[in-house]
């Protein structure tokens, strides 16, 4: 399994094993799976899926932003030896020796609450590079068809896939909220990828099902597709 190791000014403060399957975040509160106790750094900062056979990481709209080696992100897909900032303490990302590791195509607010914005020359050059930072919304995808979910039961309406990485479970965080006694905080996640948009597990005794078929790992949506998780049932269409 791989490993995120925390450095400050090159000291290692803190190793964590990721697993797949499970999400790990990082932030500043105490209810993160990472802490990183520094005023830079929100308190729920970023995160990092297990997508598949990869790892994906995500800012979780921070106030200072985060960075992979050196460029900012909106979510990035890890690889072996990403260093990922975050306020001035580094995560070193890196798989074991000699595991298996997906290749880069293919890798599917007063008081303790107030968030500080740094003020380094080092860092304020690195926000600078924020205006390159990549849109989540649909307008990324111009020109193609974008995916919707319909509800067909637990709900009303339609919802917009609107980035890049859209989680579906019983967590206050989720882009879509849905309930049910074994579904997981993070049921199900659904990420744009360059052939499609995959539907991939996460967690939760309940998986999801596409067609009546649970999802063990990720499977392509399919125009019309019908997403079960918990209570809620949702199909999957196309809109120009």
């Amino acid at each position: 399994m791989p490993t995120l190791t925390l450095k400050f000014k090159d000291n290692v403060v803190g190793e964590y094993t990721l697993a797949p399957g499970k999400s790990v975040t990082i932030g500043r509160m105490e209810a993160n799976d990472v802490v990183i106790e520094n005023l830079a750094v929100s308190g729920h900062h970023a995160k990092i899926d297990s997508v598949g056979n990869g790892y994906l990481l995500t800012d979780l709209q921070s106030k200072n932003g985060s960075f992979v080696n050196s460029d900012p992100v909106n979510s990035h897909w890890l690889q072996h030896d990403d260093e990922i900032l975050i306020g001035k303490h580094v995560l070193v990302f890196a798989y074991a020796e000699g595991e298996e590791q997906p290749a880069p195509a293919s890798a599917p607010a007063g008081g303790l609450d107030q968030t500080m914005v740094m003020d380094t020359g080092q860092y304020r050059k690195m926000v600078e590079k924020i205006g390159k930072k990549p849109s989540d919304s649909t307008q990324d995808m111009a020109g193609e068809p974008t995916g919707v979910l319909s509800y067909l039961g637990g709900g009303e309406g339609e919802v917009v896939i609107d980035k890049k990485l859209f989680k579906i479970g019983k967590s206050a965080s989720s882009d879509m909220i849905v309930s049910g006694l074994l579904v997981g905080q993070t049921s199900a996640t659904i990420s744009k990828r360059p052939n499609g948009y995959s539907l991939s597990y996460v967690e939760g005794i309940a998986k999801p099902k596409v067609n009546g078929s649970a999802v063990r790992e990720s499977v392509m949506l399919k125009e019309f597709d019908v997403i079960d998780i918990g209570s809620t049932k949702l199909q999957f269409v196309l809109k120009s």
